[in-house]
């Protein structure tokens, strides 16, 4: 089955069943919070792998095969998307490196040709090592917060510079990028237009914690 959205980038939470292992990856990618990546996407979806199998797509400039690995996945949930099944992933044979798939936190992925193709920059979070924040965000807190801007800090000092940003430390202050913030808040937009980190799987308040704070 082939699948197609507008605009071709769309982003998947996904449940896959093998075990995941760490392997250094072949490029630099720019990291992303859950939430951005949720928010970017035109897909969200828990699904399972249920096979994998080579196939041919044709070949390279220089007249070399080309093979891709194809993932049959059985959907399980759409948070975000089109009412349709989504019933197959690719992503391109020399990317697996030993491993049945890329080891990065969510998904994002591309479409070309009516197929979703995953690449080494994008991102997979199997749904057992998803905290419990980050799985009740997906359909009730992301989309909540998809007019705020994330804003990563690299170096410390950083600071906000529009009062739609909320700033992400995780990376200098926990030296990792799936930290706190990353774990347990999502950035979500005020009745005044103004962006906070809310942390909780309770309903924000009505004047969303312009006093408190999260």
């Amino acid at each position: 089955m082939t699948w197609t959205v507008n605009g071709c980038l769309v982003a998947l939470a996904i449940l896959f069943a093998w075990r995941v292992e760490d392997f250094a990856e072949a490029c630099s990618c720019s990291p992303a919070h859950p939430q951005q990546a949720f928010c970017s996407s035109d897909v969200v979806i828990r699904a399972k792998v249920v096979a994998m199998n080579k196939v041919d797509v044709g070949n390279d400039v220089y007249g070399n095969p080309v093979k891709q690995v194809k993932y049959d996945v059985k959907l399980i949930k759409m948070f975000k998307g089109p009412v349709m099944d989504i019933e197959a992933i690719y992503t391109m044979e020399y990317l697996i490196t030993g491993t049945p798939y890329p080891p990065t936190p969510l998904l994002r992925t591309y479409c070309s040709d009516g197929n979703v193709h995953v690449t080494l920059c994008d991102f997979i979070e199997p749904w057992d090592a998803m905290s419990p924040i980050q799985k009740k965000s997906l359909p009730e807190r992301y989309h909540m917060g998809c007019d705020c801007k994330i804003v990563r800090c690299e170096t410390l000092p950083c600071a906000l510079h529009a009062d739609n940003e909320c700033l992400w430390t995780d990376w200098v202050l926990e030296n990792y990028i799936s930290g706190p913030q990353a774990q347990h808040f999502a950035c979500i937009k005020r009745r005044d237009g103004s962006c906070a980190w809310y942390r909780g799987a309770a309903q924000p308040k009505k004047d969303f914690l312009d006093i408190e704070e999260p």
